[in-house]
């Protein structure tokens, strides 16, 4: 070859490194041009106003792509919930009724649920922020079911019979067998297969509705509620695991995780043995790294334990993944319970292990105090699976009340 200088090895290392950077630049500026700009943001994810539609009644008209900007599972069914519903919607505005007045309180109903269906719009094409997602979540479908409550109140009446068994179906999974709304929706739905409607029926059902989505709600508020505790204490233990690690990095001898066992030419530390010296304390042998080995087989141990527990674990069909939190406050406790444990061995706290004779024994035993932490965590797993377990199911009990079924 006349140019033998191409093919060195150390001029060929330096071009990959320059096409990464090329290409690291060139992802940059696509990210760059890919956002949308401020004013456009603010036209597509604009709020309601009744000035914007010729009719007050006229469905809103979405964007171009607004259903495709987003890539979660949840938004994605939010989408084609959206759409359904605004399907249902422009059917029931082509339905006309001769009584003016009941005319007037169609096209106001219409205009709240067109209201109600670019809320929800606009919640799943806003832009993604941090800690964003479960106000989007709940505002959409929020907005979703307030939507269809109004529907079944502008349904004709031969669609209501059909709508009756899903609306009991809901009621039943959300209230309780006593409740008075929930016996008088049975007797209704019973009645109207045979008899069709009757006068009040229609407000029956929609009251029914909204009180059972009123209880899903309170349901996934208690889910969202407890995920959320989970990950505030996971964060807070990690925090005092971490401090824990620091402290023991800057100051080794206040923490000091060292054994001296009898006869052994040698000082027993976590990170490995220390030749003994006669002019040193059995602080001085302690190792920057000690605590954080410690809590480096704890959270080994932990580990261990989440992967037996997978065999338990089921989906979920709630939008908040609750089991992911109760996991994962498994690895800082499985890390805190073994520099804890240690440390109980280390003060003589546990009669016949006072003395460990060498490192892979210390950390053998962390380990074992890591996956030990399932006996204090398993309490948050049985309570998730409770929580869990009550999304759709309707407490057993009586009224807090003590009221009495009415009967129609």
């Amino acid at each position: 070859m006349a140019n033998g200088k191409a093919f060195k090895g150390e001029e060929g290392a330096k071009k990959p490194r320059g096409s990464i950077g090329v290409l690291f630049f060139l992802w940059i500026a696509s990210l760059a041009l890919r956002r949308t700009p401020a004013s456009d943001r603010a036209e597509s994810d604009h709020r309601y106003e009744a000035s914007r539609r010729k009719n007050v009644a006229q469905l809103p008209k979405f964007p171009n792509g607004l259903f495709r900007r987003h890539k979660t599972a949840w938004r994605e069914r939010a989408a084609a919930r959206i759409l359904y519903l605004e399907q249902q919607a422009d059917r029931e505005r082509c339905r006309a009724v001769k009584d003016q007045a009941e005319q007037c309180q169609r096209e106001r109903t219409l205009e709240g649920v067109a209201r109600q269906l670019e809320e929800a719009g606009s919640a799943i094409s806003a832009p993604r922020r941090l800690f964003s997602g479960a106000a989007a979540l709940e505002r959409t479908w929020a907005n979703a079911r307030a939507t269809d409550v109004m529907l079944l109140m502008l349904c004709s009446n031969e669609e209501l019979i059909g709508r009756s068994a899903d609306v009991l179906s809901c009621v039943k999974q959300h209230l309780r067998p006593g409740n008075p709304l929930r016996v008088k929706v049975e007797i209704v739905a019973e009645r109207m297969g045979a008899k069709g409607p009757r006068p009040g029926d229609r407000g029956l059902l929609v009251h029914a509705l909204e009180a059972s989505y009123d209880a899903l709600d309170a349901e996934y508020g208690r889910v969202r509620s407890l995920s959320v505790i989970l990950r505030i204490a996971t964060f807070f233990v990690l925090l005092g695991a971490g401090g824990l690690a620091a402290w023991g990095w800057y100051c080794p001898d206040s923490l000091n995780m060292c054994f001296l066992p009898e006869g052994k030419p040698f000082a027993a530390c976590p990170s490995g043995e220390v030749p003994r010296e006669p002019e040193k304390v059995p602080s001085d042998y302690a190792q920057r790294v000690d605590v954080l080995v410690t809590e480096a087989a704890g959270l080994a141990g932990a580990a261990l334990t989440v992967i037996a527990s997978l065999r338990r674990i089921q989906g979920t069909a709630t939008p908040y993944m609750l089991p992911l939190s109760a996991a994962l406050l498994k690895f800082p406790t499985g890390a805190l319970t073994a520099f804890i444990g240690v440390l109980l061995i280390r003060g003589a706290f546990i009669p016949g292990l006072s003395d460990l004779d060498s490192s892979p024994q210390i950390v053998a035993w962390a380990v074992i105090f890591g996956a030990a932490q399932h006996l204090v965590t398993r309490f948050v797993d049985a309570r998730a699976r409770e929580t869990l377990s009550d999304v759709g199911r309707p407490p057993t009990g009586p009224e807090p009340d003590g009221a009495e079924p009415s009967k129609l």
